[in-house]
């Protein structure tokens, strides 16, 4: 039983290699959330969007239904907080990331919008990819709570 010592020891590096990938994976996706937060607080819509896949095939479902497409998403944005004062000031709180597969995300949170014109909450649920070596935003589902 020489090899016995040999496979715990390869599967423990195993274990703590994927552990460490978890780990920098959930960092990397905290941050392109963060930098998305700041964005929006910046009345930046062009980096606010810059996560979302820019692809006909990314999917945002909201109170509307299921809008398809970056530019259609851009648009929804555009017309939904149309002034500063509808941007107002954003805060997201991640309640979970868990992995899906390699490469693929969810995350669970949600957010928080002090503004002039009335204050909103709600809740998301976001499908992350990396694509490319960057995480993209391939599906987003947002809804307002009261």
């Amino acid at each position: 039983m020489k090899t016995l010592p040999f496979v715990l020891l390869f599967v423990s590096i195993s274990v703590l290699a994927q552990k460490t990938t978890l780990e920098e994976d959930k960092a990397a996706i905290e941050a392109v959330l963060h930098t998305q937060q700041e964005a929006w607080n910046n009345y930046d819509i062009e980096t606010f969007m810059e996560p979302y896949w820019k692809s006909d095939e990314l999917k945002f479902y909201g109170p509307g239904g299921v809008i398809k497409g970056w530019q259609n998403t851009l648009e929804r944005y555009q017309k939904s907080y149309p002034t500063r004062a509808h941007f107002g000031t954003l805060n997201f709180v991640l309640h979970d990331i868990s992995r899906i597969n390699e490469g693929a995300y969810s995350v669970m949170g949600e957010f928080y919008l002090t503004r002039e014109v009335g204050d909103a909450k709600g809740i998301f649920m976001l499908i992350l990819k990396e694509i490319d070596g960057a995480w993209k935003i391939i599906a987003d589902t947002s809804a307002a709570v009261n």
